[in-house]
């Protein structure tokens, strides 16, 4: 009787065996030698879908504790990289940034490669995270010392410091990481503070700007106020303790108002009737008289040649009523009817009030961004190419004096034109070039999205192409938003449940 050669058969079945468990962990990863290979760019500095596909597939398996994904999802990343500054180099231009908003859910592992690894596919250089908006900071809970609450309020991540990790992020994939922040815009968490009433801004129509904005959620600051530029002050500085590559403010300006409101024509309509703004506003005053008209201008909106006359005999040994940049003019001082130096005067003291806002402005920028100046960092102010235009006899409700800013700040115009085509958005950026002292670094912001129109804007590319004709000025150029390149996955970050 033959026997079964069992030991035969065995030993084949165990290979076989041996095989499929040593294939099993690697059949889904991509070969060595299309990762070795240069990274592929296509047009405008993207990464090519095919690499992006292979870049996301060995990311979710290091995610699953596949050391050797890992190992090549970092070299793969570090080669994107590369491959994104070379183009970069050669291509208009140089810079391409993204404005980014981070949610709870990206404390989640993983969420911020992912978000990262998208910016660089898309070409960018740049990333602008917003860490100050809405009233909340994004800085951890268990050590904001801001005037604020955090962005990260989430049971367990107390501790969690998405700034820092952002930056950390960015920067392993040669990214620039940007804070981007609001500025006079302190939001309603701030309103709310029974400490801080007296910091918001108002009006002389008896309103503060928190019931001047539609959808309630804005609240615009007395720039004058030492209260709101010691809070503003602090949350810079402890930002700045992140070391991000640089700091862009936002919302420097005052409300923005509709129909009737979008101008302002009369002194009521400025936001001057807070106590800081006030007070500064008299002691630009160098007379009597000068302080006399200020104060009457200020409660009626208005001066009559009575009020002239009136001070005229209040005080007989003062020559002409002054005030800071005031100088009359020579015909003036042969005008001796009160009469008929009363339409220049009531003329002089709007201008002057017009200035005295546009200069808290001014001012309040100019401290936010000594922190950064300090530590050598960029900063740069974020605006409206319209914000400072005038209509008549009157102006832009937001009183957005950015044809003022100094040139050591960057200038970021957000050319947001909706009329179908590019023409609108390149006319609001040739405005802003013709404006600019020599030496300013412009940086348009563009809103829209690659590959389609949206908001009644041509796509991204047709934007920029369009653009291009200023290459010897504009050495960057900021897209709003990430959010936009990414709706659905703006949509899962921002509703999802921290896990």
């Amino acid at each position: 009787m033959s026997k079964r050669p069992l030991n035969v058969a065995k030993p084949k079945l165990i290979l076989r065996q041996l095989f499929a468990v040593i294939f099993s962990t690697t059949l889904f990863l991509p070969s060595q030698k299309t990762e070795s290979a240069n990274a592929q760019v296509t047009r405008y500095c993207h990464i090519s879908s095919t690499e992006v596909k292979r870049k996301e597939q060995l990311r979710l398996l290091a995610r699953k504790g596949n050391r050797e994904a890992a190992n090549r999802y970092q070299q793969l990343a570090r080669q994107h990289s590369r491959a994104v500054q070379d183009c970069r180099r050669r291509t208009w231009p140089q810079v391409q940034a993204v404005w980014l908003r981070l949610y709870p859910c990206d404390v989640q592992a993983g969420a911020l490669d992912k978000i990262m690894d998208n910016i660089v596919n898309l070409g960018y250089n740049q990333v602008y995270v917003e860490t100050f908006y809405d009233g909340r900071v994004l800085l951890p809970a268990s050590s904001n010392r801001t005037a604020w609450p955090s962005v990260i309020r989430t049971k367990g991540q107390e501790k969690t410091d998405l700034l820092a990790q952002a930056i950390l992020k960015g920067r392993e994939r040669g990214l620039k990481v940007y804070s981007w922040m609001f500025t006079t815009n302190f939001g309603y968490t701030y309103a709310r503070r029974k400490d801080r009433e007296e910091a918001i801004a108002r009006n002389g129509k008896g309103q503060t700007s928190l019931y001047v904005v539609d959808n309630g959620s804005q609240v615009f600051v007395d720039p004058y106020n030492l209260q709101a530029k010691r809070d503003f002050y602090q949350m810079v500085t402890e930002v700045m303790r992140r070391r991000p590559d640089g700091v862009l403010f936002d919302y420097v300006r005052y409300p923005r108002q509709a129909g009737k409101d979008s101008i302002a024509t009369r002194v009521t309509d400025l936001w001057l009737y807070s106590k800081s703004t006030q007070q500064a506003l008299f002691q630009r005053a160098l007379n009597n008289k000068g302080l006399g008209l200020i104060r009457l201008f200020l409660s009626k909106g208005y001066v009559t040649s009575s009020d002239i006359a009136r001070l005229d005999e209040q005080y007989p040994q003062e020559g002409e009523p002054l005030w800071q940049g005031r100088t009359p003019p020579i015909e003036q001082k042969a005008l001796s009817s009160p009469q008929q130096r009363q339409p220049l005067l009531q003329s002089e003291l709007w201008q002057l009030s017009v200035a005295h806002a546009m200069q808290g402005i001014l001012d309040f920028v100019a401290l936010a961004a000594y922190p950064a100046q300090q530590q050598g960092v960029p900063a740069g102010v974020v605006f409206f190419p319209g914000g400072n235009k005038t209509v008549g006899k009157g102006y832009d409700s937001r009183l957005q004096p950015w044809d003022r800013f100094p040139n050591s700040l960057e200038w970021h115009p957000m050319a947001y034109g909706k009329c179908g085509t590019s023409q609108c958005i390149v006319s609001q950026v040739k405005r802003v070039l013709n404006t600019a002292k020599p030496g300013t670094q412009i940086i348009p912001a563009l809103a829209g999205a690659w590959g389609k129109s949206i908001s009644n804007r041509p796509p991204l590319e047709v934007q920029m192409r369009n653009l291009s004709k200023y290459k010897p000025y504009i050495k960057g150029v900021s897209h709003f938003a990430y959010s936009w390149q990414n709706p659905q996955d703006d949509t899962n970050r921002k509703f999802c449940r921290v896990r």
